[in-house]
């Protein structure tokens, strides 16, 4: 995918979150970003909430971290080598540069008229009160309702068979590779989808209406 959108000097790519916990290559993933912002185009990675459930199953600020095992967290701790469920066997076998890039996502990102967040908003509420937790896990109370700011919000955390495209609200690039769907990726400018099917390394390119 990386390869075939090509972003270059001038161009900025903003990742939706969760990175971890859906494979076996967690820790192949993060280092792929890190690599990936030494190139020519600005990178913009938000938190998803397995991320934030990882921060908070280390102790550091987060939410759920309770849960972090039995949602894929089994599958990150062996993809950095460990072979036991300990907050402390992680915190040792993480890169600094790991830790680092985890501590350091940020929960949304504006560039009008687009709001890039994981998971969504809460409609009805203006965005200075928004929260974080709205932002990393809400689904379909946000899905299924219009909202009131503006901007046409850009999300993924909710799977779907297709890219949500419902302007000037939504824009849903989760179409779920992890159950068997398609990897998306949208050029916002000229209204291009990038989509890779699970198991496949063959990029397809399509036209999208963004209202």
């Amino acid at each position: 995918m990386l390869k075939a959108i090509a972003a270059g000097a001038g161009d900025r790519v903003v990742f939706v979150g969760d990175y971890i916990d859906r494979g076996p290559a967690s820790c192949e993933v993060v280092e792929l970003l890190l690599g990936y912002r030494n190139g020519p185009a600005e990178i913009i990675c938000l938190k998803g909430n397995h991320e934030d459930m990882l921060l908070n199953f280390l102790g550091l600020p987060g939410r759920y971290g309770d849960a972090f095992i039995f949602n894929g967290g089994s599958q990150t701790l062996a993809s950095y080598g460990c072979t036991e469920a300990e907050p402390e066997e992680l915190r040792g076998a993480l890169p600094q540069s790991h830790l680092s890039f985890f501590s350091g996502l940020r929960d949304s990102y504006r560039s009008d008229p687009f709001l890039f967040v994981h998971a969504g908003i809460q409609p009805g509420r203006p965005l200075g009160e928004q929260t974080v937790e709205d932002m990393l896990w809400i689904r379909q109370e946000f899905v299924l309702n219009e909202h009131q700011l503006g901007l046409t919000v850009v999300f993924g955390h909710t799977p779907m068979r297709t890219v949500m495209v419902d302007p000037p609200f939504k824009l849903g690039i989760d179409t779920g590779l992890v159950y068997g769907g398609k990897l998306s990726c949208i050029e916002l400018t000229e209204g291009v989808l990038y989509q890779v099917s699970r198991g496949s390394h063959a990029v397809k390119k399509t036209a999208v209406d963004l209202g």
